[in-house]
């Protein structure tokens, strides 16, 4: 009996892999690195090769027949295991602990503490990614990932790390200058940061901001606006606990008790595959146990 997979090459079948998964074959070409018209030509042949349609051609989009359903789900099983395997074979997975995480937690919270997780650990060195990107820690080079959200995501095991709280943070000068009495007084003051979110603060302390000015400045990360508070820019909506050290050294105030959760908290995630791997076994006990040593997050949760 002659065997099915004889002289299909490898790459056809990765092409095939994305091409499915992605309902694309440009989308497929530009994971992979090549063109549309090389996608295109792969599937072509891989079709000539095995005799059936592998995919639905329609306006905007490609999807799978049947039979090409049924191979699309052990393609994309065989790639992962072929992933995990290479990895696990490789420099880059043993001495190498990747980690993906937001901009501003990295800096403020993560990064000063990594030094002691590093002497603890010397043979292994430490990657850190700061990017707020979905990533599927299935298919891509990374170990660790901490993001905000539920900690319901598929394929991955989570742990709460911290909860995602957040208050108005200012200046003292400029909360000298304000007056800071009680929350409604800053319907009126200099804001920084999404409109939205600043909205989701005064309701949830009971204050009405109807024809309130808008905010002076917007960034993508919390961090920049944050740093444009302490400048004395406006008030800004930052994390106590990523701030604490800021709020403590009395380059920031905290004018109000009231805290506002945007999220179900910041997340600890890993593969659910590869939860006895030593190195990330390692790192997460290890950053589970500062975040329980950190009083700013006990005192929260």
């Amino acid at each position: 009996m002659s065997d099915p997979l004889s002289g299909i090459p490898l790459s056809s079948i990765r092409v095939f892999e994305a091409a499915a998964r992605l309902n694309s074959f440009t989308r497929a070409a530009e994971e992979l690195g090549m063109t549309q018209a090389a996608v295109s030509w792969q599937i072509k042949a891989l079709e000539t090769r095995l005799g059936i349609s592998l995919f639905r051609r329609l306006p905007r989009e490609v999807r799978p027949t049947e039979p090409g359903e049924r191979l699309a789900r052990a393609a994309t099983e065989a790639m992962i295991l072929l992933r995990r395997a290479f990895a696990e074979v490789t420099e880059a997975d043993q001495g190498v602990l990747s980690i993906t995480t937001l901009t501003t937690l990295a800096t403020q919270w993560l990064a000063p503490r990594l030094g002691a997780f590093q002497l603890a650990n010397p043979e292994l060195a430490v990657r850190l990614d700061t990017s707020s990107r979905i990533m599927d820690l299935s298919r891509e080079n990374v170990d660790i990932a901490i993001r905000a959200g539920d900690g319901n995501w598929p394929g991955v095991e989570c742990a709460l790390l911290m909860p995602s709280v957040f208050t108005p943070l200012c200046s003292p000068r400029l909360c000298e200058r304000l007056q800071l009495k009680a929350p409604v007084d800053l319907v009126a003051a200099p804001r920084v940061g999404e409109e939205k979110e600043w909205a989701a603060w005064f309701a949830s302390v009971g204050v009405s901001t109807e024809a309130t000015p808008a905010s002076r400045l917007r960034a993508d990360i919390q961090g920049l606006e944050v740093a444009a508070a302490m400048g004395g820019q406006g008030v800004a909506l930052g994390s106590p606990i990523l701030f604490a050290r800021e709020i403590e050294a009395g380059l920031l105030i905290q004018p109000f008790p009231q805290t506002m959760q945007l999220s179900k908290g910041y997340w600890l995630a890993w593969p659910e595959d590869r939860r006895r791997s030593p190195k990330i076994a390692r790192f997460r006990d290890w950053l589970l146990a500062e975040a329980a040593d950190d009083p700013e997050i006990a005192s929260r949760l």
